[in-house]
């Protein structure tokens, strides 16, 4: 039985009015030219929110207040060298003005209407998306 690879990671689901917002990965060595959300990495010694909040300046250009954000999900998640635990945070209040400030990780920032996403997705992150926000929810993917 071999050690555990278990890493953290948040995903932000910016939503106005009916619309995700999504970027376009590109040359990160992952899922590059699908989209996905704001995202990243916790880095250790980082509690969830504040990881969402840095991410989200860090690739969006915003500032989050922590009492506008809501986790509303859990995903475990098993890729083909590691397993994450993913944390699925949802904001609707942001101030400043949402920008790529990753171009070279990003291709493009671009609003969806939730009724329609772009086919070629990440599938746990459409999963996620198409999930209901009401109450907190689990899932495993990859499994």
């Amino acid at each position: 039985m071999g050690a555990p690879i278990l890493y953290g990671s948040v995903h932000i689901l910016f939503y106005r009015n009916e619309e995700v917002l999504l970027l376009k990965r590109q040359n990160t060595g992952f899922m590059d030219g699908k989209w996905s959300v704001v995202a990243g990495r916790m880095d250790g010694n980082e509690e969830v929110v504040s990881a969402a909040i840095r991410e989200a300046k860090e690739e969006a250009g915003v500032d989050i207040d922590p009492s506008e954000i809501k986790v509303v999900g859990v995903m475990h998640r098993k890729n083909t060298s590691s397993e994450w635990v993913d944390f699925y945070l949802l904001v609707n209040t942001w101030r400043g003005t949402i920008t790529n400030v990753e171009p070279h990780k990003c291709e493009e920032l671009r609003w969806f209407s939730l009724r329609e996403l772009p086919n070629n997705m990440i599938p746990y992150i459409r999963k996620a998306i198409e999930r209901e926000h009401k109450q907190m929810w689990f899932e495993s993917h990859g499994w």
